[in-house]
């Protein structure tokens, strides 16, 4: 447990000096999610007990165990990995948030599928660095696609996210940020939206993300020690 303690202190710690080194309004807070894929339920159980409460899967299977098996209620779950059409109703009956919308197809499978529950939250997920081995909607394609998105009734638009190349250059770290910024920015002004989530930034870019106006940064391996 002192090993759990110590890796959270340590990441919330990170968070709350690069919020008070961004000069950020406390007003938008950063919210920790912790990325609990592949690590077993005494893990989040470890991290529930201090206070954690968003946990993030990305394999559908093993997260619909964990939240079976769960004995705590107030969890929000949010999948964050890549979505298969035959995933989407499972997905859309038993998460709150869904951060890797990539195209219109599956937006459409989560809402008819999420029918007499309160609107699910999703992020659409950006391919920001336009690199061709990620999914996302490009930043040209988004627009096509977001009046579509905006007509379905059991969706909450939230958000946008991405997960930029990796690079170890802070000034590039927060570019591929400000552009989502940005890009949120414009589809809130052209569509009269007020999307208020940038799901960016993990382990080892998150400072350059809350720099940027990051409102969810996902942690893994970080908070919970290597997978068995």
């Amino acid at each position: 447990m002192s090993n759990t303690r110590n890796r959270f202190d340590h990441i919330n710690q990170r968070i709350e000096k690069a919020f008070i080194n961004s000069g950020r309004s406390l007003s938008k807070p950063v919210t920790l999610l912790a990325v609990s894929k592949r690590h077993p339920l005494e893990k989040i159980q470890a991290l529930y007990e201090l206070n954690q409460r968003n946990f993030g899967e990305s394999y559908l299977q093993e997260a619909l165990e964990k939240i079976k098996h769960s004995s705590q209620p107030d969890i929000i779950w949010h999948f964050i990995g890549p979505i298969q059409s035959n995933k989407t109703k499972d997905i859309a009956q038993n998460f709150q948030w869904v951060h890797s919308i990539d195209r219109l197809k599956i937006a459409r499978r989560l809402s008819t599928q999420r029918s007499e529950m309160p609107p699910l939250n999703i992020c659409l997920q950006i391919n920001i660095s336009q690199e061709s081995q990620k999914s996302g909607f490009s930043v040209d394609k988004i627009n096509t696609d977001m009046e579509e998105i905006m007509k379905l009734p059991n969706l909450t638009i939230r958000g946008l996210m991405a997960i930029p190349k990796p690079s170890s250059d802070f000034k590039q770290q927060k570019a591929d940020f400000r552009q989502l910024r940005k890009l949120m920015q414009q589809l809130n002004e052209q569509y009269k939206l007020q999307m208020d989530t940038l799901s960016m930034g993990m382990s080892n870019d998150l400072e350059a993300a809350i720099s940027e106006g990051a409102t969810i940064v996902r942690v893994g391996t970080a908070l919970f020690g290597p997978r068995e």
